[in-house]
């Protein structure tokens, strides 16, 4: 199954299925109101949303319109929560050179992830607004899944088992502000403003044999006003997602809806490019003696899509979005 957010002025939008050929939408509040509310529920609103997901296929679904992604919202426009690894070894070996860090003590047999903002995720073809180009803004294109109930403990077989869906992912950097948040030791906070995802949230099925492991064996292509910037593929992950999500919860319960991303998609090859500029900057130094690729200028464009390795379109769809200047007063509430 394949679903998108509608805004229909609410915090949680209004869930519909789309058609696998992406040509079709449906709505499907009726089984549930969001995908919040249809994840809170899973057991009782699957078979039903799985019912009229095959009449959407089939061409047998009254009611279905015209899709257009640049009317969704982030699949889930707010979540109970946010977690972001760093499951990619070669970007953070990368990363560590950048911030001049030592190395992260057992990197590669403990996972790394933080707790970011949950509130105000951003849909995929929003304007970015952001206060200052001297922050060192950054796009960070990675893969996560959002899962139902997980025990506290729960096994990575477990963990795995309570994944729910699929998602594509922007995690919007700020560079210069990085280091200092990490050298105290609480994590990051302004460094890391809201986060962006592609417009469907999927089930893993839908992947294919793309999904395996609890890793998404797709290539991201990432580009940057246009230009090619990178297509590293998902399947170089040192914990997939089972091992993951065990970790958040290895002494909490994480509520249906939580969210836990691969960290920036990154490929030891360097003919894969990459999905951020602070690892393109990193490879520039190390080969070139100073970085050489600027951090992102207001009006910038960054266009991610995950695709098969034989070229055909992944099912996320595309996150297409500008930097924009913030402006006080255009701020909205949410």
């Amino acid at each position: 199954m394949r679903f998108a957010t509608f805004d229909d002025g609410t915090l949680d939008g209004r869930l519909h299925l789309v058609s696998r050929d992406h040509r079709h939408a449906l709505d499907a509040s009726a089984i549930a109101p969001s995908l919040l509310a249809a994840l809170q529920a899973w057991e009782a609103a699957e078979p039903a949303l799985r019912e009229l997901a095959a009449a959407l296929d089939a061409g047998r679904a009254a009611g279905a319109q015209a899709f257009d992604p640049a009317r969704c919202l982030a699949p889930l426009p707010r979540a109970p929560q946010w977690l972001d690894a760093s499951a990619f070894l070669n970007h953070g070996r990368l990363m560590e050179r950048a911030f001049n860090t030592p190395p992260i003590p057992d990197f590669d047999t403990i996972p790394v992830m933080y707790q970011g903002a949950s509130d105000d995720l951003l849909a995929a073809h929003a304007d970015v607004p952001l206060p200052s180009e001297a922050d060192g803004i950054d796009f960070e294109g990675e893969f996560g899944v959002v899962v139902g109930p997980v025990p506290m403990a729960a096994t990575p077989a477990e963990a795995l088992a309570a994944v729910r869906l699929v998602v594509q992912i922007n995690d919007w950097s700020l560079r210069a502000l990085g280091p200092r948040e990490m050298k105290t030791g609480f994590g990051f906070l302004q460094a890391k403003p809201s986060t962006a995802f592609a417009p469907l949230a999927v089930t893993p099925d839908e992947l294919g044999d793309a999904w395996s492991d609890g890793r998404v064996r797709l290539n991201l292509h990432v580009a940057l006003n246009g230009e090619r910037f990178g297509e590293p593929n998902g399947r170089e992950m040192n914990f997939g997602f089972g091992e993951l999500v065990a970790h958040a919860a290895r002494t909490r319960r994480l509520a249906a809806g939580t969210i836990v991303g691969s960290g920036t998609v990154s490929n030891e090859h360097r003919a894969a490019g990459s999905a951020c500029l602070a690892e393109r900057r990193v490879i520039e130094m190390l080969d070139l003696g100073a970085a050489r690729t600027p951090f992102m200028k207001f009006g910038d464009r960054v266009r991610m899509q995950a695709r098969h390795p034989d070229g055909r379109d992944g099912p996320f769809g595309a996150i297409d979005q500008r930097v924009v200047r913030f402006e006080r007063h255009a701020q909205g509430a949410r």
